[in-house]
């Protein structure tokens, strides 16, 4: 049974900073594309980043800009999310998945976390 279990969310002021991260667990994740998505309240679930298990190609959403960047320690088995400079517009419970079918970025893939809040202030 595939776990995906997010934690680091929280409440941070715009221009801070904040690292999540996704605990992964049931098997081994080779072959596998580990991602990070967000939905904000009366928004679609939209892609922020992904990363592929096995050789670490990473992709990311054109409207991140840089501030964001996305890890995975294989020996943890976890994928990390830096985010750097949010916004307010950054709000959003966020969401690690993954799939094993090369789904990039949209959000169709085999298996979600619970999510975990991240709220910028003002």
């Amino acid at each position: 049974q595939v776990q995906l279990v997010e934690s680091g969310g929280g409440l941070v002021q715009a221009g801070g900073s904040l690292r999540l991260s996704c605990a992964a667990s049931g098997r081994t994740f080779s072959g596998y594309i580990m991602g990070w998505f967000r939905q904000a309240p009366g928004k679609e679930r939209e892609f922020v980043a992904a990363i592929r298990w096995s050789g670490g190609t990473t992709h990311y959403s054109s409207s991140e800009s840089g501030r964001f960047t996305i890890f995975r320690d294989k020996a943890k088995n976890t994928v990390d999310l830096q985010m750097n400079s949010l916004k307010p517009e950054d709000t959003a419970v966020y969401y690690c998945a993954a799939n094993s079918r090369g789904v990039i970025s949209a959000p169709l893939y085999d298996y979600w976390g619970q999510g975990t809040q991240v709220t910028v202030s003002s």
